[in-house]
C-alpha cells in the first residue's frame, strides 16, 4: 500500500473534517457495512445525499460537509459496501435510510455515483424516496465503458488490475493545481479500496444496465453539473443525459476535471445551494429552520 500523503489530505481543512464530523458504519443486512459521514443539522429530516465515483470514498465530498453545514445545510455521504448488482445496492440503500429514518432525501451523484442515485430513484418510482437528483460527470448507461463483456471476471481480478483500469480514465495531463491535487486524493482513496470493494464498484458501473427514464417523471427538480474540460466521458454520453432530462437545470463549469466537487467546491456547493434553496419553503427543505427565516422580506 501506498503511505504518500497527498496535499489535501495535508490540508488544514481535511484535518478539521476528520476531527469534527465522525465517521459512522452502520450494518444493514448480511453484514454489509456503510460508511458515512453525516454533517449538519439532525434534525432535517430530508438531506442531501452524496455518492461518490467507483474510486471514492466517504470522505470525497469533504468540501461539500465542510461547506454546507455551515450554512445549515443536512449533508451525509455515503460509501457502500460490497454489492454485485445494481438491483442489491438499491435494497441496501433503502435499508441505510430506513436506519436513519430519512422518508425522502436530495441526491448528488458523481459518476457512478450519479448512475446509482437515477436507478435508485426508478428503483422506489412506486414509493418515491428521491425528492430531488444532482447529477455530477454522470452516466445513464454502462454500455459507454469498454469493459461490459469483461465485467463478469471483475470479481477474480487482481487488485492491481483493477486499479489500473480506474486510473486510466483519470486525466493526468493538466496544469491547473487544483485539478492535479484532486487527482493526487483520488488516488490515495483508491489505494485504501479493498480488492472487493473496487470489484463489485467496478461490476456494478460496467455490467450491462441502463436508467429507464420513464420511470423518472415524478422527479422534477433536477440538476446536471458538468465540466467543459477533459475528463472521463466523452461528449455524446453528457448529450444523451441532456436528451433524457430536457427540463433540467444545467450547471456547466468551464473546468474541473473528474472530481470538481473536490477541484471546483466553491463553484459546486454554489450550484448545490441554489438547487436546494427551491425546497427551503416545504417538507424537502434539506435546510436548518430558523425563526429569521420564517420572516418574509416584506415583513422585514
Amino acid at each position: 500500500m501506498n503511505n504518500y500523503v497527498t496535499d489535501i489530505s495535508k490540508s488544514q481543512e481535511y484535518i478539521s473534517f476528520r476531527s469534527n464530523i465522525p465517521l459512522r458504519k452502520i450494518v444493514v443486512d448480511s453484514n454489509q457495512e456503510w460508511r458515512i459521514y453525516d454533517s449538519g443539522p439532525k434534525s432535517v429530516g430530508c438531506p442531501l445525499v452524496c455518492l461518490p465515483p467507483v474510486s471514492g470514498t466517504a470522505d470525497v465530498f469533504f468540501k461539500q460537509l465542510l461547506g454546507l453545514s455551515s450554512k445549515g445545510i443536512r449533508v451525509i455521504s455515503a460509501e457502500h459496501p460490497v454489492y454485485w448488482t445494481v438491483n442489491d445496492w438499491c435494497d441496501g440503500f433503502k435499508k441505510l435510510l430506513d436506519y436513519l429514518k430519512l422518508d425522502k432525501i436530495h441526491l448528488f451523484g458523481a459518476s457512478l455515483g450519479g448512475f446509482l442515485a437515477q436507478k435508485f430513484a426508478e428503483y422506489t418510482h412506486n414509493h418515491p424516496r428521491v425528492a430531488s437528483l444532482i447529477l455530477c460527470n454522470a452516466f445513464i448507461d454502462t454500455s459507454v465503458f469498454s469493459y461490459n463483456e469483461s465485467a463478469s471476471i471483475f470479481w477474480m481480478l487482481p487488485s492491481l488490475v483493477l486499479k489500473k483500469m480506474v486510473m486510466g480514465n483519470f486525466t493526468m495531463q493538466h496544469t491547473d493545481k487544483r485539478i492535479i491535487e484532486s487527482i493526487d486524493f483520488m488516488v490515495e482513496k483508491l489505494d485504501s479500496i479493498s480488492q472487493q470493494e473496487l470489484a463489485s464498484r467496478l461490476t456494478l458501473n460496467c455490467v450491462n444496465c441502463y436508467v429507464e427514464p420513464q420511470n423518472l417523471t415524478r422527479i422534477d427538480n433536477i440538476t446536471i453539473i458538468d465540466v467543459f474540460d477533459d475528463y472521463a466521458l466523452t461528449s455524446p454520453v453528457r448529450e444523451e443525459i441532456y436528451k433524457v432530462y430536457p427540463s433540467a437545470k444545467l450547471a456547466h463549469l468551464k473546468s474541473g476535471g473528474n472530481f470538481p466537487y473536490l477541484s471546483r467546491s466553491d463553484e459546486v456547493n454554489l450550484h448545490l445551494q441554489v438547487h436546494l434553496n427551491r425546497f427551503l419553503d416545504s417538507d424537502l427543505s434539506a435546510h436548518e429552520r430558523s425563526k429569521s427565516e420564517e420572516i418574509k422580506p416584506s415583513e422585514t
